[in-house]
């Protein structure tokens, strides 16, 4: 008998990553020869840097290709806590530590190893596009809490408590913002803390980009007094040290949780890859300054782009404060009834203009774009003349 072609119902709870696709669309476009600016990617444009890949072709050369702890080395768990410690103030245990397949899959572990289906989990939007994916996967309901431009798309503790029942089980923040690049006070994220750990509510905080920040120092609420008891943190060396590709993260957290996750994990990619992880120590332990001259471009970078953006007629933005993506509202190319959401805009601009965004639909707005600027300036010039006059097009 024939196998029917019938998928699993937890599939069809969750979509194509709308990041994912804006590049496989760009990608095909050129393949047949057509040149097209992409601003789709969350990828840093910079290589990784040296000391990272010679610490990986030793491994290869000393023959590290076997199997790890699941978790990660130990020497690596400790390096991640110690790198930590050091930028941070925290104070994690290798057991409050796993290694993962990029900063996703330890977002991806958590919700996973810890929400029930019909618990609540709380998400700032503009959100990342995994977040709702996630959550649906595990069964959880997400809640949305709307920001907006006029508080520069900054969630406060007020707003996540008028959100909170007695079946939230989480909230996730996200500072610096993927998206819209903004990023929660201090002071904020200290009463973000407050109020869920009364409640006993987790606090997963998403730190993939939390060394570009352009306006004082990084900070991880990780570092709270009696944070370590409801607090997870979700790292990525991705975006810090150009290592996309290389597809390492790690979860810190209480002993407990990182038991659940890397019992998930053991079942679904065991290990790292060893040679990665190899990387990822030198990473850690290596020279940091690599961090600081991405981002002084990335500085240069974002006045570029927001400067440019605020010429175009109709177009606003709030400048974004981390990150490297701009988040800004386009919603003045829908009056001449030519498109009527960003999913049309992007997909418009992109077959006629040649220039690949992201659609805000896939962060929870229809108003909006984001555009990466991890690229060239180069590129960003022809990218952004090539969008002011999609738009002007679009009025005429």
């Amino acid at each position: 008998m024939q196998a029917t072609a019938e998928i699993a119902e937890r599939i069809s709870s969750i979509s194509v990553s709308s990041t994912l696709k804006v590049s496989a669309d760009a990608d095909k476009l050129r393949r047949e020869g057509v040149d097209v600016v992409d601003f789709g990617a969350g990828e840093p444009d910079f290589p990784t840097p040296d000391n990272i890949k010679q610490a990986a072709i030793q491994a290869i050369q000393s023959n590290f290709t076997k199997y790890t702890n699941a978790g990660g080395t130990p020497e690596l768990r400790e390096a991640i806590v110690a790198r930590h410690r050091e930028d941070f103030g925290t104070n994690y245990a290798a057991a409050e530590c796993m290694a993962t397949v990029g900063g996703k899959h330890a977002i991806f572990n958590l919700i996973q190893a810890l929400v029930n289906p019909g618990d609540e989990v709380v998400i700032p939007a503009p959100y990342w596009v995994t977040y709702k994916d996630v959550v649906n996967y595990a069964g959880g309901i997400c809640v949305f809490v709307e920001t907006d431009e006029h508080t520069g798309f900054e969630v406060r503790a007020e707003m996540i408590g008028r959100h909170l029942t007695r079946r939230t089980k989480l909230v996730i923040v996200n500072s610096p913002s993927n998206p819209s690049g903004a990023v929660i006070p201090q002071e904020e994220l200290r009463k973000i803390l407050d109020l869920t750990s009364k409640r006993g509510v987790f606090l997963l905080t998403d730190e993939c980009y939390c060394h570009f920040l352009y306006e004082g120092a990084p900070f991880s609420i990780a570092a709270a007094p009696g944070a370590k008891e409801t607090v997870v943190v979700a790292g990525s060396l991705s975006k810090t040290y150009a290592m996309t590709g290389w597809r390492v993260g790690f979860a810190l957290a209480p002993a407990a949780i990182i038991g659940a996750m890397m019992k998930l994990q053991s079942h679904s990619t065991s290990n790292p890859t060893s040679i990665a992880q190899k990387a990822a120590l030198e990473a850690m332990r290596g020279p940091q300054d690599s961090v600081g001259s991405m981002l002084a471009e990335y500085r240069k970078r974002r006045d570029f782009v927001i400067g440019r953006l605020r010429e175009i007629e109709g177009v606003s933005i709030v400048t974004p404060k981390g990150a490297f993506y701009a988040y800004p509202n386009i919603s003045v190319a829908f009056r001449g009834g030519r498109v009527k959401n960003a999913m049309e805009f992007a997909t418009e601009l992109l077959a006629k203009a040649h220039v690949a965004v992201v659609p805000g639909e896939a962060f929870g707005t229809n108003e909006h774009v984001r555009i990466s600027y991890a690229t060239s300036m180069h590129e960003l010039e022809r990218g952004l003349d090539r969008l002011d006059k999609f738009i002007d097009g679009l009025r005429a």
